[in-house]
């Protein structure tokens, strides 16, 4: 499943970069973003194993968790937490994952 090993990388990359985040933001913005990854993860886990129908809710979970990963991680970059290129980094994977989740909800729905 391409949007999962893409969600995989994208995790292990951001948790590389949530071990050197200044202290202030680890445990408030930093610890906020993880779990929405950890959480976009598990409800396309969860979708990968229903039928096409019961598929959707958990979809369109993932997709309102990966929008809100990207307005957390420009919060993390606009105060500084995140240098440009490992914000540049998570933007363009997160922008994949969400072409690829949007183009999943789109079959879904048709």
């Amino acid at each position: 499943m391409p949007v999962l090993k893409k969600l995989k990388e994208l995790y292990l990359i951001w948790y590389g970069y949530y071990q050197i985040l200044p202290k202030a933001h680890r445990h408030s913005l930093g610890q906020r973003i993880d779990n929405l990854l950890v959480e976009s993860i598990e409800a396309v886990v969860v979708a990968s194993f229903l039928s096409p129908g019961e598929k959707i809710p958990y979809v369109r979970l993932a997709i309102r968790k990966t929008d809100t990963l990207k307005v957390m991680l420009m919060i993390l970059w606009e105060a500084k937490s995140l240098e440009d290129k490992q914000y540049i980094t998570l933007s363009v994977k997160l922008d994949e994952i969400g072409k690829n989740l949007g183009g999943w909800n789109g079959q879904l729905t048709k």
